[in-house]
């Protein structure tokens, strides 16, 4: 995409606060038109800048009470060893972040789950059967300070 100017980082601003805003009021917050808001918003999609539109659920409300970040590092760093964690972490949806990293171990997952009884089974019975992973270490999250998908603009 061609460098964005003010109007584009106000709309992303404005989307990342409230994705179902509609066009008209969207238009109104960062002072364009209708149809140039709407033309930019959807320039914005057609780049990738945009990648969709979720709605932030409460995981407490959910009965989701037990985070956790799960360092690993692998037996070693074959194809078929990254293809069967990759395979894995997708298809687990407790499994919420997934990071590369630097350092003593190879990844950094973030893993929610109902209570720490069903995160120690997740983790024992799921990933470390997987017959993938050197060593673990799992960081229990008591309190989120601050959650946010925005991203600085």
């Amino acid at each position: 995409m061609e460098k964005m100017d003010n109007y584009d980082r106000s709309i992303l601003r404005v989307l990342q606060a409230d994705g179902k805003i509609g066009n008209q009021e969207l238009a109104e917050k960062v002072n364009l038109s209708n149809s140039p808001c709407w033309r930019r918003v959807k320039k914005l999609e057609d780049s990738g800048v945009i990648n969709g539109y979720v709605a932030m659920l409460n995981p407490k409300s959910l009965g989701l009470t037990a985070m956790a970040y799960v360092h690993i590092a692998l037996l070693d760093h074959r194809q078929k060893t990254i293809e069967t964690l990759d395979n894995f972490v997708e298809t687990q949806e407790q499994i919420i972040e997934c990071s590369s990293i630097t350092g003593s171990n190879d990844y950094l997952l973030k893993i929610i789950e109902t209570d720490t009884e069903s995160l120690e089974k997740f983790i024992m019975q799921n990933l470390l059967r997987l017959g993938i992973v050197r060593s673990s270490t799992t960081n229990l999250i008591l309190r989120q300070k601050k959650y946010t998908t925005a991203l600085p603009l």
